[in-house]
């Protein structure tokens, strides 16, 4: 087996969250269920401790990933400028990363419950979050069951919490493939490809074909049938089981002026239906995954919601 860039880049942004001062932890919420995440060092609690959290010097900020890669993937940009500001608590969602359950519950719902449990078992409670994509999902969920008591502020970046089926089959159509499931959860170089293609507003050029089999066997290869189901257990435009009301909390909706995977225009339904204490920020030039195409400009968005006043990103 040749060398994997792949491996090699992990090994190096695990290192870049160790020097934004987290560490790796592994929980057992339950008997069931046990969730991997990154927390920062400033936080001298243990699962054991009894009573209310330990008093802090900074605000805590939970960072929610979307589908794809594992967290230090998906806030590689984020942890470094955010640690400077906050007491930081970034999970693995289930099936991704370290998480795992035996639980036979899939949706949304269930990993934003399965947060706040993580949240209770390390004795935290007062939070802002931030969610991308799937991980806005879960974040809208987390802050409607916890309320303004535990969540003070909502970000939700790239995340159509309106989503309906007619949604993924345009978005099906946009990529090229049978079922949303394929792009996703790609298993061939040419799905990735089209992936990145509706994912980022200027793909690279040059993907090598090599690079993208790599990418496909390190970091889509994992949970691929639980992750399927996780997708077919998404509540949003099942009307029985999900309707979306505004939240209590402030909340700030990012989304890219050129996503392909949720279009812009959704941004704006989802701004009106979130009331009057949600506001949208719309970042010029990037797509899908604005946190990794101007992140400069993202974490600047970011610092002046969550801190309440202008703050520079450097």
């Amino acid at each position: 087996m040749g060398l994997s860039l792949v491996s090699f880049m992990e090994s190096f942004l695990r290192l870049s969250f160790i020097a934004a001062g987290l560490r790796l932890r592994t929980v057992a919420i339950d008997a069931d269920t046990t969730l991997r995440c990154w927390i920062s060092n400033s936080l001298p609690i243990s699962s054991s401790n009894s009573g209310p959290d330990r008093r802090r010097l900074k605000p805590l900020l939970v960072l929610i990933h979307g589908f794809g890669p594992s967290a230090t993937w998906q806030w590689r940009h984020q942890v470094r400028p955010l640690s400077r500001h906050f007491d930081l608590v970034i999970p693995d969602l289930l099936f991704f990363g370290g998480s795992t359950t035996r639980s036979p519950h899939r949706s949304e719902a269930f990993q934003a419950a399965s947060l706040a449990r993580l949240l209770d078992a390390l004795r935290l409670s007062k939070i802002s979050v931030v969610g991308t994509s799937y991980g806005g999902f879960v974040a809208y969920h987390l802050a409607r069951a916890l309320g303004l008591e535990r969540v003070e502020r909502v970000v939700i970046a790239s995340s159509d919490v309106l989503k309906s089926a007619g949604d993924d089959k345009g978005l099906a159509e946009r990529a090229g493939v049978e079922n949303v499931q394929d792009l996703m959860l790609p298993r061939t170089a040419a799905n990735l490809r089209a992936l990145i293609g509706l994912a980022v507003h200027r793909p690279p050029r040059f993907m090598p074909e090599f690079v993208l089999r790599d990418v496909v066997r390190n970091l889509y290869n994992q949970n691929v049938e639980e992750k399927k189901e996780l997708m077919r257990a998404v509540t949003l435009g099942n009307r029985d089981e999900f309707q979306l009301t505004p939240l209590p909390q402030d909340v700030l909706i990012i989304w890219g002026e050129y996503d392909r995977i949720f279009p812009l225009e959704k941004a704006y339904e989802i701004k009106k239906r979130l009331g009057e204490k949600a506001r949208l920020e719309i970042m010029k030039d990037t797509a899908h995954v604005p946190q990794g195409e101007d992140p400069e400009k993202f974490n600047e968005i970011l610092l002046n919601f969550l801190l309440g006043a202008p703050r520079s990103a450097m």
